[in-house]
């Protein structure tokens, strides 16, 4: 036992060392020295994350890649290198791992958001494009999100002499403009038809964010099992797919009974449930509740934080808001409030990359830029 200790630090080093230079022959880009046996990186990862890429890039360069465990992720801080991963070589990491959570809260990797990619993901994107994102579909649903507006800037004229928490206020304007969007329904502020299912809404989305943005070690050290974060996970699951169920045999009934508002306005479920009956072996109810978990998750907390940011700078830069005042003043006035459709007078700012993060299978690539 004594000579086994006496010899562990050297093979350490030579474990070390030769992992090094077996990267360099196979021309991979720059990687953090050391890369320590079974961890790799992990020990380098502190939190706030981002910081942490961002000097780690400053020392190493625009394109690092780093060993998490047994997954390798590639750190891209250059706007134009992350464009050549996302345009010229898409394909290449297009993919998405199989991760306790996706396992569990996407449908075991057949939701948009994790599915692999092949002609089911390409089936997915399809049905989102035309039938979500669409420019047609959009405008169809724009009175759903001025309603929505006008309820929320009505709220903050009520308490207009209070603080007012607007990450609250983002959050949950763009909550009820996609829950109306996906089956008509309002879970936050008045108006809303059952509380009871409000309650039990708001409790298990707040759940299934919780979970999904935790890191679980066994991902990245598989032999470390994750027996209690599984057991949530399931349990969370069991919930959130029981609700989403509810809601598409309630819409199901809608249809039966005609009580739908013609085509042009169907709400989500009900094109989907639609699309079911041509081809009930693909879009399955699994399917479509796949689709709204990654519509509400993707499409809330993004959306929220970006009106969030947008007014924290404005704030911070008062002469660009002051700007922004003249700006509406001139093509807007005082009579109305400002309309989608006078988007198109204003003058836009120029476009910024954004942080992107997208793991796949062996590697993965994360823009810090």
């Amino acid at each position: 036992m004594a000579t086994l200790f006496l010899y562990f630090p050297v093979f350490l080093a030579l474990y070390i060392i030769s992992t090094h230079f077996l990267n360099k022959i196979r021309n991979f880009p720059p990687s953090p020295f050391p890369s320590l046996p079974i961890i790799g990186h992990l020990y380098l990862l502190k939190k706030p994350l981002y910081r942490t890429l961002s000097k780690i890039s400053d020392k190493h360069g625009p394109v690092i890649l780093l060993q998490l465990g047994s997954r390798r992720q590639l750190v891209v801080s250059s706007p134009s290198i992350a464009e050549e991963c996302f345009t010229k070589n898409d394909v290449v990491f297009a993919n998405r791992p199989r991760l306790l959570f996706v396992k569990h809260l996407a449908y075991n990797s057949t939701s948009l958001g994790w599915a692999p990619y092949g002609d089911h993901w390409r089936n997915l994107r399809k049905i989102v494009s035309i039938e979500v994102l669409s420019a047609y579909r959009l405008q169809m649903l724009s009175s759903i999100r001025l309603e929505e507006v006008k309820s929320m800037i009505c709220g903050l004229f009520r308490n207009q002499n209070q603080s007012v928490d607007m990450r609250t206020v983002f959050f949950e304007l763009t909550l009820n403009i996609m829950m109306r969007m996906i089956a008509e329904k309002r879970y936050y502020g008045g108006n809303v038809s059952d509380v009871e299912e409000a309650k039990r809404f708001r409790a298990i989305h707040a759940e299934s964010f919780l979970l999904g943005g935790k890191t679980i070690i066994g991902d990245y050290i598989p032999w470390i099992k994750s027996k209690e974060m599984e057991k949530r996970l399931i349990e969370c699951n069991l919930k959130r797919d029981s609700f989403l169920q509810c809601l598409i045999e309630e819409q199901r009934r809608k249809i039966l009974e005609g009580d739908c508002c013609g085509e042009k306005k169907k709400n989500l479920i009900q094109v989907l449930l639609s699309l079911q009956e041509t081809e009930p072996e693909y879009y399955t109810d699994d399917i479509i509740k796949g689709l709204v978990v990654v519509i509400l998750l993707a499409g809330t907390h993004t959306s929220s934080s970006t009106m969030e940011w947008a007014l924290s700078l404005l704030l911070n830069h008062p002469q660009v808001l002051e700007k922004a005042k003249r700006e509406i003043d001139e093509h807007i006035g005082h009579d109305r409030l400002m309309d989608e459709a006078d988007l198109a007078q204003t003058s836009l700012p120029p476009q910024h990359p954004q942080r992107n993060v997208t793991d796949v299978p062996g590697s993965s690539v994360a823009s810090t830029s």
